[in-house]
């Protein structure tokens, strides 16, 4: 199977050479820009030119993606008709959707049903689309979700990711009320000894770990917060929020004594580049009627 992709440059496109341009401007990965090269995949104006040609405003490039560039080229999830996905945004690299709280982002096992990467993969029944996990909400969190539809542009926005292009904002509702509006949370992160389901400050393996905060509103005994993580790190913004005496309302792990569920948690926004484009493109999920006072 093929991907092909024939771009114009527009007027905002700097002069680079083709190389810089793949890997730096469209972060595409050494291992694929060298199978475009030796392959000849890569045209300029129609014509194969070497890596270092300068390319400008107003050059096509046709660039033509083979299975074989690919170390997964098709997902491993099983389709999942029982229900239809709540789709933000569309396009033929990605899709953007509102998770349920409840459901998993991927299945963790073979031939496991249910997740949001299973239903896509009904979504995309009879398609040349599949589903491309290229990160993870909890499953007790809601809201955005971001998810390729091909190959190609997986490490594109992993990198995007890695490189904290993408920026990711949630909303949660925490116990306790705060005097201080704004705050940040650097505390590193690691697997909890007495419970592999949990992370812990500090614990085993820890990585850095950056949360930052803004309080929008008291409400009595908890207050709506609005968060921008610098780091993903598995659990990081309950196990921070849980870490300064204010534990995230409903969340099963880390505040056990709230019965108040489904977990206050939301991924509200993401911003990102769209592939082989300069443009941005900022999508919200509807906050949950769950959120409200």
């Amino acid at each position: 199977m093929q991907w092909h992709y024939s771009i114009k440059l527009s007027e905002q496109y700097h002069p680079q050479t083709i190389r810089d341009l793949l890997q730096k401007t469209w972060l595409l990965s050494r291992k694929v820009v060298h199978f475009l090269r030796i392959n000849e995949r890569v045209l300029i104006n129609a014509r194969y030119r070497p890596m270092n040609t300068v390319v400008q405003k107003g050059d096509q490039i046709d660039l033509t993606f083979d299975t074989a560039d690919f170390t997964t080229p098709a997902p491993p999830f099983d389709l999942d008709l029982s229900k239809q996905p709540d789709v933000l945004f569309e396009t033929n690299d990605l899709i953007v959707v509102n998770k349920p709280s409840g459901i998993k982002t991927h299945a963790n096992q073979p031939h496991e049903l249910g997740s949001m990467m299973n239903i896509l993969q009904g979504y995309f029944k009879n398609t040349n689309f599949a589903s491309y996990n290229v990160h993870r909400l909890d499953q007790w969190t809601s809201g955005v979700l971001l998810v390729a539809k091909n190959p190609v542009v997986v490490p594109i926005l992993s990198r995007q990711i890695s490189q904290k292009i993408i920026q990711r904002t949630y909303l949660c509702i925490v116990e306790g009320t705060f005097d201080v509006a704004n705050g940040t949370i650097d505390r590193s992160i690691g697997f909890d000894p007495l419970d592999q389901r949990k992370r812990q400050i500090d614990g085993q393996d820890a990585l850095n770990a950056i949360t930052h905060y803004r309080v929008l509103e008291n409400r009595g005994q908890t207050a709506l917060v609005q968060i921008q993580l610098e780091t993903g790190r598995t659990h990081q913004i309950r196990v921070h929020m849980a870490s300064i005496g204010h534990p995230i309302v409903g969340d099963p792990l880390y505040n056990p004594q709230s019965t108040d569920f489904p977990m206050r948690l939301h991924s509200w926004k993401i911003k990102f580049p769209l592939p082989f484009n300069i443009n941005s493109k900022e999508i919200d999920a509807p906050i949950p009627n769950y959120f409200e006072k």
